[in-house]
């Protein structure tokens, strides 16, 4: 078998063990996945009329519906990718990386596998979330099916790169409590992007910290995909961000994996 076969191979490997480990251990990812899902309910049933007053509208739930629903499908990703950082943290901390060392499977897949792993979980979540979402009245009647595909794409996109981030982390972590909260910026940015208002109405001196982040141009482009707002350079800000941070993250973590254990 040649030395791409035998990668594939192994990352498929490591990947199912991967699933059946978040399928034993589920209390992490459902834990993380509440916090948008509560976000959710809560900007919407207590918050709603409100802050669709106050982005310029009427004191119409439903409008602030379709302004909330992409910032709280990113701010998932962001969430969700935090289960990544733990789970390889605890490989790392438990001495089961370092017998992967000495067997003989591609160096490569063990982390692969937690990557491909943790977007698989991200798109289930993502999945759960948007039926939430639709649940309580979210509609993109007007979107097409290719901007449906293209959105899809970008959340998919946006999952990788912060999961090679948070995968980074894990590996720089001495054990999975620190991981937790290395990554909790991954929570804490849609905090403060346009998430739940627009970066336009924030106050002048903490706007450049919305509007120079990741999650700001990828919530501005989902919401052009989805309700036909306008996108601008934002879609390309947004590729920049993920073909970025995907680098970023790639040679981070394979440099810390390749390092000599101690």
């Amino acid at each position: 078998m040649s030395t791409l076969g035998l990668a594939v191979r192994d990352s498929a490997t490591m990947l199912r063990r991967n699933l059946l480990h978040a399928r034993r251990y589920p209390s992490l990812t459902l834990n993380l996945l509440l916090t948008p899902i509560v976000l959710l309910l809560l900007f919407v049933y207590i918050f709603g009329d409100v802050m669709s007053a106050g982005i310029g509208g009427d004191a119409d739930r439903s409008a602030y519906i379709a302004y909330l629903v992409p910032g709280i499908l990113m701010m998932t990703i962001g969430s969700t990718v935090i289960g990544a950082a733990v789970s390889v943290a605890m490989d790392m901390s438990e001495g089961i990386i370092a017998r992967f060392r000495t067997m003989a499977i591609h160096r490569g897949s063990v982390i692969v596998g937690h990557v491909a792993g943790s977007v698989l979980q991200v798109l289930a979540s993502l999945l759960l979330v948007g039926a939430v979402a639709l649940a309580i009245g979210f509609r993109a009647t007007d979107a097409t099916a290719l901007e449906w595909l293209a959105a899809l794409g970008l959340l998919t996109l946006f999952a990788l790169a912060l999961t090679w981030v948070a995968v980074g982390m894990g590996l720089a972590s001495p054990n999975a409590e620190a991981a937790s909260n290395n990554a909790l910026p991954l929570i804490l940015l849609p905090l403060i992007s346009s998430a739940f208002i627009p970066a336009e109405t924030m106050p002048g001196w903490f706007r450049p910290v919305a509007e120079y982040q990741p999650f700001t141009p990828a919530i501005e482009t989902l919401r052009g995909l989805l309700l036909g707002t306008e996108i601008g350079n934002d879609g390309w800000l947004a590729l920049a961000w993920c073909l970025g941070l995907t680098v970023l993250g790639y040679r981070w973590s394979t440099a810390l994996f390749s390092r000599d254990p101690r």
